[in-house]
């Protein structure tokens, strides 16, 4: 039995940046078909958004999406050493927002990716992201 003076430790509410990303992927923990999917995969995604200050990392696991919150200033905090991230994307907030919402084709994207607005690393590992994003908006079942 608990000591009524011991508190249950409370889960941090990301705020932000990472508080966007997880509010749009949360909805994946509980669609079957991504669970099927993704039941084997497992990697780390980091999400940094340039104009801010706070990226994501989003971690997909036996089919359980998670999202953490890691301070992007300095440099040396989003290393892949320090947090073994499998893929990178580099944006601002409102062009990751387009690529969420399925308002960006993957044309569009390897349009930014020309001209520097968006910057990637393990290509492979981002393509898995944007499926996770076309899985979020198709409203039917597979």
């Amino acid at each position: 039995m608990r000591n009524i003076t011991e508190k249950k430790p409370k889960k941090k509410r990301l705020r932000g940046f990472p508080g966007v990303v997880k509010g749009q992927l949360d909805a994946l923990n509980t669609n079957a078909y991504f669970q099927e999917k993704y039941q084997d995969e497992k990697f780390k995604v980091l999400l940094n958004a340039n104009d801010g200050k706070l990226a994501a990392i989003v971690k997909v696991e036996n089919g359980v999406v998670e999202v953490e919150s890691v301070k992007n200033i300095p440099k040396e905090n989003i290393k892949k050493k320090q947090l073994g991230w499998d893929g990178k994307l580099d944006t601002t907030v409102p062009i990751f927002l387009e690529i969420a919402m399925g308002k960006l084709s993957l044309w569009g994207i390897i349009k930014k990716v020309i001209t520097r607005k968006i910057k990637i690393r393990g290509i492979r590992t981002l393509l898995k992201l944007l499926d996770m994003f076309n899985i979020l908006a198709y409203k039917g079942d597979k």
